[in-house]
């Protein structure tokens, strides 16, 4: 293409709102245009990275057997009633009603409408496993849209499904397709993990996110240095900690203790390790119709991972509970304890307290603390996993130190075993002729989100860098004057020689400075630039390596030869 042909509207000033590099570069460059909060139009440009980042997960996916379909941005609400989600789902559910006064929704997520789709349709096992796919704009009313592409509203989303007879055909199908997109996320060309996450609203029974490694990931991720372990931090887990301080041993009795209301403090009072000392988070849970106060135990030298405690709970939300609301529940605050609590709350303790001895915890009293407590006597449904792993935390899997890093989530999937077509009364008759609900698996690829996640994943101070495998073109070929016909004419020859090739390549031939046209090829960032310009003189041109800025002189006797080694 030439440049002086191209609609890709250049600006100097960054918005307003835009904090992180692919949310700046994207607009000032002109790949994309925001139309309202959350909302963007993507320009010439940015539709043809988007394009090729579509064809290499739709290429992949192909690969693995995954049909590809088309399923509405608007769904009968009926069908998210049917599962339980249409109130559950929250706020970011975007609801509204047709003239006919009929419940509709913008889907966030299928997996309703593909259930529907396959519901009295696939009515063997001889007709599975199969898995559907699609790739289309998605909608999830965000409270605080930001980081551009990365928070949007709208977005465009590859969401598949698969449909199985058994847990271990879907299992299977789970593996498949995290092998799939490795190999997407490597064609990509980034550097990304595939980490062990939380089903959040999704449901299931495991799931896996793929993160981009980067600076300003959104998501803190804990990894080994090691082994491949890695996971995000909402479920991230470690080996049990263990401490080398002697723990107080005491006959199990009541302390008055004064003024020490904090783990700190109790620690001190008692002059044990905090290790020793049982720590209550109280929180509100708040459910579909109801809330209640529910406290949460962790080691006093924990932290609660407030996902897990959700999950645990199984809460739509956890906020804190008001002064009011603690004394109202008939709770002390400060001096919480997992023994002697009211019978009517709704209490978690962190699996790895199970069956510890020795301990110091709140006796539900003002001003009164258990020493020797021991953690024998619990319900096995009262332990879960509720601490938040830290850095230097020994890995689950060889017990190397753990490390934090950040990452940008790109894609997800998940064993949703047969919640979905219980809750939709979808089934097919087994070997032996019963009628079973499906197992199901759902995966899903942020296909617009990618198109930042590029820059966020390989930018300078000037702009983007794109690889060649996302870039617009490949090449940029700069005459610097375009009103000199010699650097005109050599511009045009190189541009159809490159075409001829195969070679995706842009002219830049408008009439304006070198300057401007320099800094507009650093900004959009294609992999390389060829500038026609002083140089001519002596019968050479320069190549430039986007990503070092590096500026090799090439004779005209070889530039084609070297054109053909670089891109063919």
């Amino acid at each position: 293409m030439k440049f002086s042909n191209l609609f890709a509207p250049t600006t100097k000033e960054a918005p307003k709102d835009a904090t992180l590099p692919s949310h700046i570069f994207l607009i000032r460059a002109g790949f994309i245009q925001q139309c309202g909060s959350g909302l963007y139009n993507f320009l010439p440009l940015g539709k043809m990275v988007l394009d090729k980042i579509r064809d290499i997960v739709k290429e992949e996916m192909d690969k693995s057997g995954a049909n590809e379909v088309q399923m509405g941005v608007v769904t009968p609400a009926e069908l998210w009633k049917q599962s339980g989600r249409f109130e559950v789902f929250g706020a970011e559910l975007l609801r509204f009603k047709d003239r006919k006064q009929n419940d509709f929704v913008l889907g966030p997520t299928h997996e309703e409408v593909v259930v529907d789709m396959v519901k009295n349709r696939v009515k063997s096992y001889k007709q599975l496993p199969l898995h559907l796919y699609q790739i289309t704009t998605k909608f999830r009313d965000e409270a605080r849209p930001r980081y551009g592409l990365l928070r949007g509203r709208e977005f465009i989303m590859k969401d598949g499904y698969s449909f199985h007879a058994s847990s271990e055909s879907m299992a299977k199908e789970f593996d498949l397709m995290e092998q799939t997109y490795r190999k997407i996320f490597t064609r990509l060309g980034l550097n990304f993990r595939a980490v062990e996450a939380d089903s959040g609203a999704i449901g299931g029974s495991g799931s896996k996110e793929f993160m981009v490694l980067a600076d300003n990931g959104e998501d803190d991720i804990v990894v080994c240095s090691k082994c491949e372990y890695a996971a995000n931090i909402e479920a991230a887990k470690r080996t049990k900690k263990e401490s080398k301080i002697e723990p107080p041993e005491a006959t199990k009795s009541k302390f008055h203790t004064p003024s020490t209301n904090t783990i700190e403090a109790v620690a001190n009072f008692f002059k044990v390790d905090e290790f020793y000392t049982i720590k209550a988070v109280i929180k509100k849970a708040i459910y579909a119709n109801s809330e209640e106060i529910v406290v949460f135990f962790v080691r006093g030298s924990d932290n609660l991972q407030e996902t897990k405690a959700q999950n645990a709970s199984k809460a739509l939300e956890l906020v804190d509970a008001s002064e009011e609301e603690i004394k109202k529940a008939g709770l002390t605050a400060g001096f919480c304890g997992p023994i002697g609590l009211p019978k009517e709350i709704k209490f978690f303790i962190d699996s790895e307290l199970k069956e510890e001895k020795n301990l110091i915890c709140g006796a539900n009293e003002v001003d009164y603390h258990l020493v020797g407590v021991d953690m024998f006597n619990f319900k096995e449904d009262r332990y879960k996993d509720l601490v938040e792993v830290k850095e230097g935390d020994l890995c689950p899997l060889c017990k190397s130190k753990l490390e934090m890093t950040k990452g940008i989530e790109v894609g997800h999937i998940f064993q949703l075993g047969q919640k979905y077509a219980e809750a939709l009364d979808a089934t097919f008759l087994d070997e032996n002729g019963k009628s079973q609900p499906f197992w199901m698996g759902c995966y899903g690829i942020g296909v617009s989100r990618l198109v930042a996640v590029m820059i966020e994943a390989s930018h300078d101070q000037k702009g983007c860098i794109w690889n060649l495998q996302t870039s617009p073109f490949a090449l940029s070929i700069i005459v610097s004057n375009a009103k000199n016909e010699d650097e005109m004419k050599l511009g045009v020859e190189l541009y159809e020689f490159c075409k001829s090739k195969g070679i995706s390549v842009l002219l830049d031939d408008r009439k304006e400075r070198f300057g401007f046209k320099i800094k507009d090829y650093e900004l959009m960032g294609f992999p390389y630039a060829l500038i026609i310009g002083k140089s001519l003189k002596e019968g050479a041109v320069e190549l430039v390596e986007r990503k070092s800025l590096e500026k090799e002189k090439i004779s005209l006797e070889e530039i084609k030869t070297k054109l053909e080694g670089l891109f063919l």
